[in-house]
């Protein structure tokens, strides 16, 4: 069995500055995390939020300059909040300047709230699948066109004309892409035709082994390699010694320890972790993603790269 790959993932809408990402980018960077990723939200789900949103892309390129080896990206842009012409720009831009450690999550977008707060347009569903199948044809047409050339497009929504197609990624022949979600037929179509990753988040294991077995069929029906998609998940962390750490744990981010250990196998002490992790890592799971909600435990980043993350190596 190949070793699991373990990623920092935080939700900065429901209150952080720049400062607490960075803190939270680069203890991960030393504790040994392949990557650092951020989602992409205006508006908290719960509490104040404050000090207040932060731009997911804005965000990465501070942190491009300020990590060395991490791999960056977004779980994941929403294609609602951005035309895909300065989109793609924004990505190969931070791209460079990170040296090619970006990968670019993409979904098309689900929070009502957060577009009335800041005037962003929110068509209906089928119109939303809709752009952002369109996004991605023109995300990757932009990417690939060779230097020199120019790319048209027309489609329903965007039109390009004579786009000079720059600039491109440091990555060649793009960021890698990554695509979830539930859908039983559109997500998994775009994700065998654009994804070099399928993500399922916060899902129990019956529900994670359906979907991967729809994903590997439309990559099949693609003419993909089976082994030419990463396969991976979404959990909630909150690891701990012992019962009165996870519980420590558990209480700072508002959560019960019950609630917490039915709904996320990445919860408990290292040894509880790991025989639970163990049914999803059978079902197909390459890659964890851990949502840590309290981004000023930097202690809880070291632990469980300590403590957890070799026995699954």
């Amino acid at each position: 069995m190949d070793p699991v790959d373990f990623r920092i993932f935080v939700e900065p809408q429901q209150g952080a500055s720049y400062a607490d990402q960075l803190a939270v980018a680069r203890i991960a960077e030393s504790a040994g995390y392949s990557a650092f990723f951020r989602s992409d939200h205006y508006v908290a789900m719960a509490g104040d939020g404050l000090p207040g949103p932060t731009d997911s892309w804005v965000t990465l390129a501070g942190l491009a300059r300020e990590t060395t080896s991490i791999r960056l990206g977004t779980m994941v842009t929403s294609a609602t909040f951005r035309h895909p012409g300065p989109l793609a720009i924004s990505v190969a831009q931070v791209d460079e300047m990170s040296n090619g450690r970006i990968e670019f999550g993409i979904g098309a977008g689900w929070f009502e709230a957060e577009h009335r707060a800041y005037a962003i347009p929110f068509p209906p569903l089928g119109e939303r699948f809709d752009r952002l199948t369109e996004q991605l044809e023109i995300l990757t047409g932009l990417w690939t066109t060779p230097v020199g050339e120019t790319f048209d497009y027309t489609g329903t929504h965007y039109t390009v004309s004579e786009s000079p197609a720059l600039p491109k990624p440091a990555q060649s022949p793009h960021p890698p892409i990554i695509i979830g979600g539930g859908g039983a037929k559109r997500t998994p179509a775009l994700a065998a035709r654009y994804a070099a990753e399928f993500n399922i988040p916060f899902v129990p294991l019956e529900t994670l082994s359906t979907q991967y077995a729809r994903v590997a069929a439309a990559v099949e029906e693609q003419g993909r390699e089976k082994d030419s998609l990463t396969y991976s998940a979404a959990f909630v962390v909150c690891a701990g010694r012992d019962d009165e750490d996870v519980s420590r744990r558990a209480a700072a981010i508002g959560r019960e320890v019950d609630e917490l250990r039915t709904n996320s196998p990445a919860v408990g002490t290292p040894s509880e972790i790991v025989d639970k992790l163990g049914p999803f890592i059978e079902a197909g799971v390459q890659r964890v993603y851990l949502q840590l909600l309290d981004m000023s435990d930097l202690d809880h980043v070291a632990f469980f790269a300590e403590r957890v993350v070799p026995q699954l190596r």
